[in-house]
């Protein structure tokens, strides 16, 4: 064979070669697009489901459909959405693979004045707006049999929670019967008609109201000796004069597996009783607590003292109050679906926790407060102004105010309830009584881990605090002012929804706090206070002084007159105390100097230095290379 012909034999098997590379990799990009195969490898996970969320979708025991509505086009939806509308259908694909044929998918583009339009509408699933005034769909519909839940607008706000939301969704429609929830409280948390002191009635709080749109709610006695069974979950708001019966009748209740969620409260404000010394008087706010499950869970809260925080304190000048807390996202857990996408809470006159959680328990800390605070006796709980820093002591650590502790239980009441006192003998004619019912055998140990929710205030359930209550056009309006009532009804839903749901992480947020900029906040704070401090000791100090120098002398003829002496004192007090004060403004003007410049460089490290590190990496290879070639 000539090299002619071997060459061009060369080049057809070459060309054959890479047509049959090219039609192989066609046919496995074909392949690769039909099969959903990837590899989460993000910080947080951000695209791996929750063992829960998995746990309830393999419970599925019937067909649950999933209506999703998603505006396709170039102009039908905002660019910065798109992407975010894909990761929608990306989770709704893995709940599919996970739950397989109990779970139907169909989506839906609805466009303008077209039939999906309308079934979007009958499903529940709104329309969102533009700037332009054009609108564009993204929600979803979830159903099984009657049953209907919607999410009417996904916000990418909630991504967070997005695995979150749909997944509670599903749970709501598997789930038959409307849930059962208990109530218990002291306080008319359901309303009353008739209250002997106040001799008039009174309306149910908000928060009652809001639960009885999705649950059932059974109100259960504070002096109550059993829990119903039918009862799963179980809200206590301010036990105030709790009995040991009662405390023995929730922990059988948690023992068996119902879900606790108690708010207790060293001051509750809102609950002022009348002196019965001085029935035209009230008495300031009452205390509550459950002393004989918190010893046996490692929890402590001591009910004669409330939390004060000067990071977190409300108000200004004479109203400033650092024991009525604005808690913003900082004092959250932002890892936990109860409390990631809350962004306030008004906490007013609430105790703090300390716990050294026992064998079998973990401990989750909700909310916290900064390491600013101190525990104040609850006698100057309503203290405002000057008077309220005066001595304060930062402990220098955070105190947890609201926690839940998770693992199995152990009875408080090893050795039973004491038994009762023995009644008086019956009289000779007395008919003999019937049999006494059988008591339930005492649980000792609960047989699963269980989930128990523990919230230091009270008052911040109360409607005084959490909403606001107007009269428009004649109509009440209620308007939430906090996420407090929000904070209520996602722990009682969490509870609902199972260990499953309660374990169902929060995914991971873009978001970073600057930490350094608030502990740098934090110890100027402390510094300030701490100037305060001082400033008080010398005024304490100078009055002393002044007070020894105006002593009757023997020469002096009034002791209203002041000496050269008194005078040159007062004179020095008054500049030193002209120095503390320029000490202070020029301690906050440095700390607003540090703050702003961490921030700016923060912000030139984020954008500048991996383009920066790109830059000097190629020019070092370029300059590698050329010493190189210098050298060949």
């Amino acid at each position: 064979m000539n090299p002619a012909m071997k060459k061009n034999e060369a080049f057809v098997y070459s060309a054959a070669g890479l047509a049959a590379l090219a039609v192989l990799l066609v046919a496995f990009n074909f392949l690769a697009s039909t099969v959903a195969l990837r590899a989460d490898l993000t910080d947080g996970k951000l695209y791996t489901l929750s063992e829960g969320a998995r746990k309830i979708l393999k419970r599925l025991d019937a067909p649950v459909k999933l209506r999703l509505y998603i505006s396709k086009g170039e102009s039908a939806m905002p660019v910065q959405l798109r992407s975010f509308a894909q990761r929608v259908e990306d989770v709704v694909r893995e709940f599919k693979s996970v739950a397989g044929a109990n779970l139907t998918i169909e989506k839906y583009n609805p466009k303008p004045d077209s039939d999906e339009e309308d079934a979007a509408q009958l499903d529940g699933v709104e329309p969102q707006q533009l700037v332009s005034g054009e609108t564009f769909y993204l929600g979803l519909s979830v159903s099984q049999l009657d049953r209907k839940q919607a999410i009417p607008a996904i916000s990418p706000q909630r991504e967070q929670l997005l695995e979150y939301d749909l997944i509670r969704a599903i749970a709501r429609v598997a789930t038959p019967d409307k849930p059962v929830l208990g109530l218990m409280s002291a306080l008319p948390v359901l309303g009353e008609q008739f209250n002997p002191f106040t001799r008039q009635g009174s309306e149910a709080w908000v928060l009652a109201n809001e639960l009885k749109r999705d649950f059932n709610v059974k109100p259960v006695n504070v002096t109550a000796q059993a829990i119903d069974p039918e009862i799963k979950v179980l809200l206590v708001i301010h036990p105030r004069d709790i009995g040991e019966k009662t405390e023995y009748a929730l922990d059988q209740f948690v023992l068996r597996g119902g879900k606790l969620i108690a708010f207790v409260d060293p001051f509750m404000y809102f609950d002022q009783q009348p002196n019965p010394m001085m029935p035209m008087q009230q008495q300031p706010g009452t205390s509550s607590s459950l002393p004989a499950l918190f010893k046996s869970w490692g929890v402590e809260m001591d009910p004669g003292k409330v939390i004060a925080d000067i990071t977190f304190a409300s108000g200004g000048g004479q109203r400033y109050t650092p024991t009525v807390l604005s808690l913003n996202r900082t004092a959250l857990n932002r890892e936990d679906v109860t409390t990631s996408q809350i962004e306030s809470l008004l906490y007013a006159f609430g105790g703090a926790f300390k716990v050294k959680p026992v064998d079998g328990l973990k401990l989750t800390e909700l909310i916290k407060s900064s390491a600013t605070s101190m525990l104040v006796d609850n006698i100057v709980a309503t203290v405002s102004g000057d008077a309220a820093t005066k001595g304060f002591e930062p402990s220098g650590r955070s105190l947890p105010l609201a926690l839940r502790l998770t693992g199995k239980y152990k009875t408080a009441f090893p050795d039973g309830l004491k038994p009762d006192e023995p009644s008086r003998p019956a009289a000779k004619d007395a008919k003999p009584a019937g049999p006494k019912p059988a008591a339930a055998a005492q649980l000792k140990e609960s047989a699963a881990e269980n989930s128990v929710i523990l919230v230091a205030d009270a008052d911040m359930l109360a409607d005084g605090a959490a909403v606001d209550i107007q009269t428009v056009f004649g109509q009440r309006v209620v308007v939430p002012s906090n996420g407090n009532l929000n904070l209520a009804q996602n722990m009682v839903e969490q509870m609902f929804a199972g260990d499953e749901l309660i374990g169902l992480r929060s995914r991971a947020s873009g978001f970073r706090p600057l930490t350094v900029i608030r502990a740098m906040e934090a110890q100027a704070q402390q510094q300030y206070f701490g100037k305060i401090q001082a400033l008080e000791k010398e005024l304490q100090q100078a009055s002393e002084k002044i007070q020894a120098l105006q002593k009757p002398r023997a020469d002096a003829k009034s002791a209203q007159i002041l000496s050269p002496e008194q005078q040159a004192e007062l004179e020095k007090f008054r500049k030193r105390v002209i120095e503390t004060r320029r000490d202070l403004k020029e301690l906050r003007k440095n700390l607003r100097q540090d703050a702003e410049s961490l921030q700016f460089w923060t912000k030139v490290a984020n954008i500048a230095l991996m383009p920066l590190l790109v830059a000097l990496l190629g020019l070092a290879f370029a300059a590698a290379r050329r010493k190189r070639v210098a050298a060949a």
